[in-house]
């Protein structure tokens, strides 16, 4: 399959010319978005719900936020952390800490409390801004912490309704008046500038920390994966702690020197009049969200929709075959990337489409040669011939610095340079990558990598279980769902509602378990460690399962 121009459209300006419309910056993203400010001062930069800001409005407010926060001591290497639905004030947040050398730490607002308090006790932040419904929680925790963080609101930085100038005009206040805007701070591109929390496989969630220099690349690479243009509109309801909205839709907007549009949530039934109403050309989407608007009533289809690209995956052929036939869209493109690995491959933008794969390594639009490279090899390191199946593993200028105050998982995650993905794949003849399985034990769900560990260790403290092993399972919306078995303590005799319960106090929405399995005991590897493969390989766990979704 290859994808075709859009019927009657001009021609689109290549990766390359794109990024090359813009002046050289300095490896910062505060220089990333200032050279683009300085071209098209103008343009819309972020649409959020009544509120379209310009670049120079936007370089204004990130500046005088900037300085608000020099005023209460944030400097070079201070963290900020972020408790907040999707909003243009978190972006205006991270462009702010950015611009003085600090670090910008986004966190889930869905987090349990023991979550947060486990997030905000590892991030060390400075100061910690939360939305308004999460002030309370942010502050108690805040206050029991080792260094007690300053805590913001983030309505003292405009409220919903307010106005742009409004709100710039209460970040002046903050600021200390409306004199000359901040300067950029003394940043460097490998200075430490955004920690993305992914689970871990020890149970704990490991902070992933990109530099200046790794957002930037991976910014300009999703203009060359999806062929960005300057007037392109770039929706996300993907939350920016998650790094699709805060390295592609985001980071690719600033990089076209085009225009995010986003919301604080996912309306599938609202979805095409969203893309009617804010004009957007370019979607993310994960799998579930795909095959969600596959199943949606057709009624709420707005055929004016002006949506031209989507990137996502997995893409089933049903999915590409629907996008493209019924909502007239007619680029979809899948690719695959992790948190600590942005962009790392995707189907080329105006090559083969291989049904099944995640496509080749990545490209930049300016830079010449491999800017990432990709192998399968064995348990050993050993590269794998073509067809054979074996862990990915990847090496690229777009690669994390490190994990957050963590240097021996750091460690443990290359060899020899590489990162170790711990998904296994399979290439082909002509270079592209088929996803086979996860080596690691993670549970992807929604487009959330999910730690089994932690699972088990949250399930393995109830005062019922002796032990809990999760797994994943196959999901009707595409990826995974999760499984847990249960072995009770003796005398036990915990009910599916009881676990359920236990696991929405302590854990997000996410990573509550769909089904619950009780078995007297669970399979074993010699080193004592739960065979986890031996359950995924029955097919009568998922038979006799309790279904949480049926029951609900």
């Amino acid at each position: 399959m290859s994808t075709p121009a859009p019927a009657g459209a001009q021609r689109e300006l290549s990766p390359a010319e794109v990024v090359g419309l813009y002046p050289a910056h300095a490896g910062t993203i505060g220089s990333f978005f200032e050279t683009r400010m300085r071209t098209v001062p103008d343009r819309q930069v972020v649409c959020f719900d009544g509120r379209q800001w310009t670049y120079a409005q936007l370089d204004v407010a990130r500046r005088l936020l900037a300085r608000a926060f020099a005023r209460r001591g944030i400097g070079k290497g201070d963290r900020i952390a972020l408790i907040s639905v999707n909003s243009d004030l978190g972006i205006l947040v991270y462009l702010a800490a950015a611009t003085l050398g600090a670090i910008f730490i986004p966190l889930n607002p869905a987090a349990t409390r023991e979550e947060l308090e486990y997030l905000l006790r590892h991030a060390k932040a400075r100061l910690v801004i939360a939305q308004p419904q999460d002030l309370e929680r942010g502050g108690e925790i805040a206050a029991h912490l080792e260094r007690v963080p300053e805590l913001l609101c983030t309505r003292d930085l405009g409220g919903d309704a307010a106005s742009i100038a409004e709100i710039t005009a209460q970040l002046a206040a903050l600021a200390g008046g409306p004199g000359s805007p901040e300067a950029d701070g003394q940043a460097s591109p490998e200075d430490a500038a955004v920690v993305i929390y992914t689970s871990g496989t020890t149970g704990f969630p490991k902070g992933v920390v990109h530099t200046h220099r790794t957002y930037i690349l991976a910014a300009e690479g999703f203009v060359a994966r999806m062929h960005l243009q300057p007037a392109e509109r770039l929706l996300t309801v993907m939350p920016f702690y998650h790094i699709n909205a805060l390295f592609y839709s985001l980071g690719g907007a600033i990089a076209a020197g085009g225009t995010l549009i986003t919301t604080t949530r996912f309306s599938a039934s609202d979805f095409w009049n969203l893309v009617s109403r804010t004009g957007a050309t370019q979607f993310n989407f994960l799998a579930a969200v795909g095959n969600i608007l596959l199943n949606r009533p057709r009624s709420e289809f707005n055929p004016r929709h002006s949506l031209r690209k989507v990137y996502g995956g997995p893409i089933s052929e049903r999915m590409y075959t629907v996008f493209r036939e019924e909502f007239h869209v007619p680029v979809l493109i899948e690719g695959y990337g992790m948190s600590e690995i942005p962009g790392a491959c995707c189907t080329p933008y105006a090559g083969l489409h291989k049904q099944g794969s995640i496509g080749k390594a990545a490209v930049h639009p300016s830079l010449p040669g491999a800017f990432a490279e990709l192998k399968v090899v064995d348990d050993d390191g050993k590269e794998l011939p073509v067809g054979e199946t074996g862990e990915l593993v990847v090496r690229t200028p777009m690669m994390f610095k490190e994990y957050l105050d963590d240097p021996a998982q750091t460690r443990a995650a290359f060899r020899d340079g590489w990162f170790l993905t711990g998904d296994l794949v399979r290439r082909d003849a002509d270079g592209y990558f088929y996803f086979v399985a996860r080596k690691k034990d993670i549970i992807r769900r929604r487009g959330e990598n999910i730690s089994g560990a932690e699972l088990d260790r949250i399930l393995g403290d109830h005062p019922e279980v002796l032990e809990a092993a999760a797994i994943a399972v196959p999901s009707e919306l595409g990826e995974d769902e999760i499984l847990v078995v249960i072995v009770p303590r003796p005398e036990a005799r915990p009910r599916p509602q009881d676990i359920l319960a236990w696991c929405r106090t302590r854990l997000t929405p996410m990573k509550v378990p769909r089904y619950i399995v009780f078995a007297d005991s669970l399979p074993h590897t010699p080193s004592h460690r739960v065979a986890k493969h031996r359950l995924k390989a029955d097919p009568g766990l998922l038979a006799r399962a309790f279904d949480a979704l049926q029951a609900s």
